[in-house]
């Protein structure tokens, strides 16, 4: 009898083993194909010709350019929207590059504007960024994240920030056809704020949602006045 249960016990471990390594080989093709199935650019510092070539396909005003893997290839709808998130911090473009970079923050943006309003690509417009808690909303916009030069209180933004915002909106909309943006305060306008689809987060903070009527109303401005 004891022969008997140490070998149904034997073949009980001996089958977890196998369906672990069976788990594991399956993880592992999963994680080969979504690598491989990831652009070249992604990840690593660009050419200057690769960057050329990216700044081509998006926008002029690119000051730096770190892209992430954190993102659907391509997106699956076409650019109706634009979503503006703040940083809740002070982060160079640099550093919020890095974090973009880390798959297991599953976490990123088309682009962001520091404190002096310098412009960075995270993941190109053509591609979905995971931003907005909302993958809906995220394949329709263009989302832009806006560094902060308080900490909590309203979140206040830089005015180099800010007028870097104005212009980098102006431009996705000019290239994308957007020809007027609509601020409605919920999700049915194409100009929306991180807060309309997560009730966990007061982004983009008091100081940038009570200007996105002043936002919509300058880009209109704007695009009405440019050839």
């Amino acid at each position: 009898m004891k022969t008997e249960s140490r070998g149904r016990e034997f073949r009980s471990i001996w089958f977890l083993l196998l369906g672990f390594c069976v788990a594991a080989a399956g993880v592992l093709i999963l994680c080969i194909n979504f690598s491989a199935a990831l652009p070249d650019t992604i990840g690593r510092k660009l050419t200057e010709e690769e960057k050329t070539e990216v700044i081509g396909n998006n926008s002029s005003l690119i000051d730096y350019i770190y892209l992430s893997p954190n993102a659907d290839f391509p997106r699956g709808s076409e650019i109706r929207k634009i979503t503006i998130h703040h940083m809740a911090g002070d982060l160079a473009l640099e550093d919020l590059g890095e974090t973009f970079s880390r798959r297991d923050r599953r976490a990123s943006s088309n682009y962001a504007i520091d404190t002096k309003g310098r412009v960075a690509l995270y993941v190109e417009e053509e591609n979905r960024a995971w931003t907005s808690s909302s993958r809906e909303n995220d394949d329709q916009a263009v989302t832009i994240e806006v560094a902060n030069d308080e900490l909590g209180g309203d979140w206040h933004v830089s005015e180099e920030a800010y007028e870097a915002l104005l212009d980098l909106v102006v431009d996705i909309c000019s290239r994308n056809g957007i020809d007027q943006l609509r601020f409605t305060g919920d999700a049915d306008g194409n100009l929306t704020i991180h807060k309309m689809f997560s009730d966990e987060t007061e982004c983009p903070g008091p100081y940038l949602e009570e200007r996105m009527e002043e936002i919509s109303d300058e880009v209109n401005k704007r695009l009405k006045d440019s050839p």
